[in-house]
């Protein structure tokens, strides 16, 4: 299989699978019964459902390929390639019936993300992106929602301009800050923000390897930073590491726009 014909595979599969997992899983929106899991986050029979869906799709589609999900397979495995499964992010907007959560799913090449796609089934939005970095792999670059290119905004922050926090993030309201604060209740979507140009930043406090795979791609490939605020590196992933309770501090804004915000957001850090 030639470059261009893997690259083609991966992005007509995941956006041919999230499609369709996503169909099944707007059955249960606003009704799935959900219960807590040992870290407080909600699972449904839905995220188990996808989970497991998603992985048996990807072995047999890339079956030399390794897999990393939030409900069942938490230990980084020793393949070159791995994906990385959020079934759905934003459990509890999906038990709610708030239309705001999604299907994750990030490719790593040796332990870092070069592409991820999210599908935002109730809202019918398709964000992926290709992002080689360092990895050496001759392969697209660019960041899309539905085919389009995105791209952070040039706009300079003010009271008229968005920044997205967590709920676990809520300190930074301590002080003034200079953009308007929203709030999603999805991890994917709160960074994917920045990439389209919605919000001038975002920042999660504790999100999992999951939450933030896919983004990781798609947000770099469309012009933003990304700032791991506990100063360690994000990626690689170490081999045979369990991911289940690692947390990965991040803000995601343009480049220049770093300096401005990182001492406004680092009251998160415990």
């Amino acid at each position: 299989m030639t470059t261009t014909d893997f690259w083609a595979k991966v992005t007509d599969f995941t956006q041919t699978t999230t499609h369709e997992v996503g169909a099944h899983l707007l059955k249960g929106f606003g009704s799935a019964t959900a219960e807590a899991k040992a870290d407080g986050s909600l699972v449904t029979q839905y995220d188990k459902w996808a989970d497991a869906e998603l992985s048996d799709r990807i072995a047999k589609a890339f079956p030399n390929h390794g897999v990393l999900s939030e409900e069942a397979a938490h230990i980084f495995p020793a393949t070159d390639w791995c994906w990385v499964i959020d079934p759905i992010d934003g459990t509890t907007n999906f038990t709610r019936g708030v239309p705001l959560w999604g299907i994750s799913l990030g490719l790593l090449y040796r332990g870092t993300p070069v592409f991820g796609h999210v599908y935002m089934a109730p809202i019918h939005q398709h964000f992926y992106g290709f992002w080689p970095g360092e990895s050496g792999l001759d392969m697209p670059t660019g960041a899309f929602v539905n085919g389009e290119a995105i791209h952070t905004s040039t706009a300079d922050p003010s009271g008229s301009h968005l920044f997205s926090l967590c709920a676990r993030s809520t300190r930074v309201l301590q002080r003034p800050f200079p953009c308007k604060i929203r709030m999603l209740g999805i991890a994917t979507y709160n960074l994917l923000t920045v990439a389209s140009g919605v919000s001038l930043g975002a920042v999660e406090a504790t999100p999992k390897i999951w939450d933030i795979a896919a983004v990781w791609a798609i947000a770099q490939a469309a012009g933003a930073g990304w700032v791991a605020l506990d100063g360690e590196h994000s990626f690689p992933l170490i081999k045979e590491k369990d991911y289940s309770s690692h947390p990965f501090p991040t803000l995601v804004t343009r480049p220049d726009l770093i300096e401005k915000f990182e001492p406004l957001v680092r009251v998160i850090l415990p």
